[in-house]
């Protein structure tokens, strides 16, 4: 069976996904403050690396960016911000339609349901302090069915 990722068109597809996401959340007054304090020049790639690595496509991201622990502790000790998800979450529906993706269609609705989850779960899990994430934590994976376990 094909790959979310493959299905998302590989590495092309998901930067392309990136750069439509990135740009909606830079629009939205909210979520554009998480990147206020300023964002690495190569952020969007780095996020289609990400999410290519979470949906069954080369493991680039840990490779060569420092993998989930990284990611994890750069999203903690900023306490919880609901409202914020929400809205990460809204720009990226509106992200997957500016790509081409339809609403109902299986891809956009795995697309979401994944980013709904990292945004919103895993991403959350220590949302006082990034003091507790262990290292080694490895890239959770999403297929078609949703959360690969163990």
């Amino acid at each position: 069976m094909e790959s979310v990722y493959d299905a998302m068109g590989g590495d092309d597809g998901l930067r392309r996904l990136a750069h439509a996401w990135h740009r909606r959340v830079m629009a939205d007054e909210v979520v554009s403050h998480a990147f206020s304090h300023g964002f690495h020049p190569q952020h969007t790639e780095r996020l289609a690396a990400y999410w290519a690595e979470a949906l069954g496509g080369p493991a680039t991201y840990s490779e060569q960016y420092g993998g989930e622990s990284a990611v994890v502790r750069m999203h903690s000790g900023n306490g919880p911000h609901e409202e914020m998800d929400r809205r990460a979450v809204a720009c990226f529906a509106q992200a997957l339609t500016d790509v081409g993706l339809a609403e109902g269609d299986r891809l956009y609705s795995v697309l979401y349901d994944y980013f709904a989850w990292a945004t919103t779960v895993s991403l959350t899990r220590y949302a006082d302090s990034a003091v507790g994430v262990p290292a080694g934590l490895s890239v959770p994976r999403w297929s078609w069915g949703g959360l690969v376990r163990g």
